[in-house]
Order: structure tokens, then sequence, then C-alpha cells
């Protein structure tokens, strides 16, 4: 691991002066929205480490990985939109993709504009997201105007976490780097422990509203 990040940190170094760089981030950002193991967020670190210092580099990288994020975003709603149940099928192949799918389509009925937004935060859920945005034909105007402020806070958060750690370790990027990715991952995991609790809470409910059903004799 030191070493794949020592080798990442020269890379990203070399780069700096390329506009390489900020195809990489773009096409990283936006291949997100279908593969999920692009690691979209830690490159956007990695190269916010780079830009302390500089704002415009900062500015740059912010808007470089929305785009590309909103772009990859959008390209996901059309193939769902455009393929349809075939997509559907695929995803209910595998037993995560299925409970993903239909936790996502639940949530589309009640609260679509904050999924779409929100969605990047949850492991696994970007892409399931998307293409069920577009299987669903969600409304486009909706989907888009949900989605341009996912993106651009979802990058400003993950440059700016990569700004500070290049703040905290300006001699040493690499330093900076290991901060950075560190910071996101707790970021992650207590926005998943805030959504298990919050999952669990509703179960509780539901359950206790289905018990006192019961002993009433109501319908439930």
């Amino acid at each position: 691991m030191p070493d794949l990040l020592h080798d990442l940190t020269a890379q990203l170094a070399g780069m700096l002066d390329s506009p390489w760089l900020w195809v990489v981030v773009f096409l990283v950002s936006g291949l997100d929205a279908l593969l999920p193991f692009m690691p979209s967020e830690s490159t956007i670190i990695a190269v916010g480490v780079f830009a302390f210092g500089d704002p415009a580099m900062l500015v740059l990288l912010i808007g470089v990985g929305a785009v590309g994020a909103f772009a990859g975003d959008c390209l996901g709603y059309l193939i769902g939109r455009m393929a349809g149940p075939r997509v559907l099928r695929g995803l209910q192949r595998w037993h995560r993709g299925q409970r993903t799918q239909q936790w996502a389509t639940n949530q589309f009925a009640h609260r679509g504009p904050l999924l779409v937004a929100t969605s990047r935060y949850v492991p696994g859920a970007r892409v399931t997201t998307m293409l069920t945005a577009g299987i669903l034909r969600y409304p486009v105007r909706r989907f888009l105007l949900a989605d341009a402020a996912g993106v651009t806070i979802w990058a400003a958060y993950a440059a700016l976490i990569g700004y500070l750690g290049g703040a905290a370790f300006a001699d040493h990027p690499l330093y900076g780097i290991i901060l950075g990715l560190a910071v996101g991952l707790l970021i992650a995991l207590l926005i998943e422990l805030g959504r298990w609790l919050l999952a669990r809470r509703a179960a509780g409910r539901s359950a206790t509203r289905t018990e006192t059903a019961k002993t009433a004799g109501l319908p439930r």
C-alpha cells in the first residue's frame, strides 16, 4: 500500500503541468457512475493535495470533477431509460444488486431528488440509482437539477479534503494524500453508519405499527 501511494504521488506530481491530468480527473469521475471500482473520490482528493496554495487549480479541480461526474450520471440515466427492463433483469441476477435496486425504487417514490444528489456517498448505490432513475423514467428536469447540485457538492467536498491535507503537509504530499484519504474514509463510514441507524429506526417504527395494528385487530 505505501508503495502504491508513493507511485500515485509521483505520477500525479509529474502530470501537474499537463492537460492529461484533467482528462484523467474527468474520465475517472464519469466512469465511476458505471464502474463502481473507479477511484473517483480518491483521485480528486489526491489532486486536491497538490492544489494547495493554488486556488485557481482548486476551482478547476472542482469544476472538472463535477462535470465529469455529471456526464457519467447522465450516461447511466440514459442507459437505464433506453435499455429499461433488460438492465433491471441484469441487476436482479445477483442478490445485492436486487436489494439495492429495490431500495432505490422505494426511495424514488418518496425522495427522488435527495436520492440522486446523495447516492454517491452510499457504497455501490450510485450505479444502481442512475440506472433506476432511467428505468423508472424519472423526470429529466428533476434529475438534472438534483444531480447538478449533488456532483458540485461532492466534487467540492473531495477537493477540499485533499486541499486541507496539502495544507497540513505542504512539504510532504504523500502524507497529505494519506490524511485526505483517511478523512474521506472516515466521513464515508459515518454516513453509512447514519444511514444504517435511520434504516433501523424506520424498521423499528414499522414493526411497532404492525404489532399495534395486530393487537387492535386493525388492517395493517
